[in-house]
């Protein structure tokens, strides 16, 4: 009896199983319910080519394979969660019962308000009635839908366990400041030198070397200007090496320059040929997609290091969508891709002629290929250099399956700002772009930076300032 009143019981909504099919088996040793107007939405959500209708369907079959072989009466006490073990799922931790619900004309709710978030509100009431003894608690990705329960009376709660941070300011950022005294307590045992190619290198010892990631910045805020980057750790042992200055008119990349710290820690990675995956999270105009795409096409024209440069992103709107689009893949993502062609004027070149710029927008086309996330799935793309903007808008699967994409030779740059995400169900803390940011920090191949000042205009910059 104490372990029957111990477990919660978890309701699920609709839009909790279409966003995260895996969720089933996340409550640990809570027990699970599901509401009949949840399976209809389910089958009516199945069809379709989207992510949401993929995952409907990926949740109707767990759920088909957790019934199969049960009675009524079975599936009436509680089916087990951890039948399907050990062949699926075997990182769950779950030992809860899923409860269907068996009697849906039960509820008591106005037959004029059947809405289907009303049915589950009213399940819920019905359950607290039962069960009064028991915690019975609401999950919902729906923030009306909370409201409404919050009035009723009922605890719900939002679906948390794809949550990366439980607070954004603590995502990383791929920079940290030095102290001032940062050579007095880490200087005492510190080696210097240069290599044939003249890069200076410093073997550091310290308290903050052993909380240093692979590929994150340092600095000092100072007159030194010292700059660096952390190559390798070993046991409280850091290399580091001092970065490059791209804001001089000799390292510039395709003609431009960096104008700040951030930038030209970004130049760093976007050029290091060692760094296959970079992550640059910032707000409009700190110069994520004109660095990006400088630096690709530097790698590919003058490098040679990439066949091809791929650009891709999710397409949401700002304002009302204008409907289907004529063309090829390439021509209905067009309209999407206004950043590209914005930057590319840049890089043509803003003193030739109208002829010259056409000419070399025609050039620099020839090696840019413009790709729908639609069509990703499948591919492989060998030896290109693929750049991802609006990341922050897709979901952990959808980023892993992009990032997945990625074949020999290959350089995945993800741009975004977790502060304008317009995808329903996603905010700063789940969104893909901050899974990916938080997943790859320990991995010494890949590079983030979070760029705060804006470098577009003074009047862009008062805007994103007092708007």
């Amino acid at each position: 009896m104490s372990q029957y009143f111990v477990r919660k019981l978890f309701i699920l909504d609709t839009n909790v199983l279409m966003h995260d099919p895996s969720c089933l088996f996340r409550f640990k040793e809570h027990d699970l319910f599901i509401p009949m107007v949840v399976l209809e939405e389910l089958d009516h959500s199945k069809k379709g080519v989207s992510e949401v209708s993929r995952n409907a369907r990926q949740a109707s079959r767990l759920l088909d394979e957790l019934i199969h072989h049960s009675s009524i009466d079975q599936i009436r006490a509680g089916i087990p969660l951890d039948r399907l073990f050990p062949a699926r799922h075997k990182e769950a931790d779950c030992s809860g019962c899923l409860f269907f619900e068996v009697n849906p004309d039960s509820a008591a709710w106005p037959a004029a308000t059947r809405a289907p978030d009303n049915n589950i509100l009213a399940t819920t009431l019905d359950l607290l009635k039962d069960q009064p003894d028991r915690s019975v608690v609401l999950v919902s990705k729906d923030i009306n839908l909370r409201i409404k329960a919050a009035v009723l009376g009922i605890n719900a709660e939002d679906y948390q366990n794809d949550q990366v941070l439980d607070d954004i300011h603590q995502l990383y950022t791929g920079v940290q400041r030095l102290p001032h005294d940062f050579w007095e307590t880490h200087g005492k045992h510190v080696h210097s030198w240069k290599d044939a190619t003249g890069r200076t290198y410093y073997r550091v010892t310290g308290p903050l070397a052993d909380r240093w990631f692979v590929n994150q910045f340092v600095y000092m805020d100072d007159d030194s200007g010292f700059e660096a980057i952390v190559r390798a750790k070993d046991q409280g042992d850091a290399l580091i090496e001092l970065v490059r200055d791209y804001r001089t008119p000799q390292n510039a990349v395709w003609g431009v320059r960096a104008r700040n710290r951030e930038q030209n820690f970004a130049l760093n990675v976007l050029m290091d040929p060692e760094i296959d995956f970079v992550t640059l999270l910032g707000t409009a105009g700190t110069g994520k997609t004109l660095l990006t795409l400088a630096s690709a096409l530097t790698l590919s024209f003058e490098g040679k290091r990439y066949r091809e440069i791929v650009m891709t992103r999710e397409t949401m709107p700002l304002g009302e969508d204008i409907g289907f689009l004529p063309g090829t893949e390439e021509e209905k993502m067009n309209p999407w891709m206004g950043a590209l062609f914005d930057n590319l004027e840049i890089l043509g070149g803003h003193d030739n002629s109208q002829w010259e710029r056409g000419a070399t927008h025609q050039w620099l086309m020839s090696r840019i290929t413009v790709r729908s996330l639609n069509f990703m799935r499948g591919r492989t793309f060998n030896g290109r250099f693929i750049i991802l903007d609006e990341a922050q808008n897709l979901t952990s699967k959808q980023i892993k399956t992009l990032v997945t994409r990625a074949g020999p030779g290959s350089k995945i740059v993800c741009l975004g700002d977790i502060a304008q995400i317009d995808t329903p169900y996603l905010s700063g803390t789940t969104s893909g772009l901050t899974y990916a940011v938080d997943r790859f920090k320990d991995w010494p191949h890949s590079a983030h930076i979070s760029m705060h000042r804006g470098e577009r205009s003074r009047l862009a910059d008062y805007a994103a300032d007092a708007l």
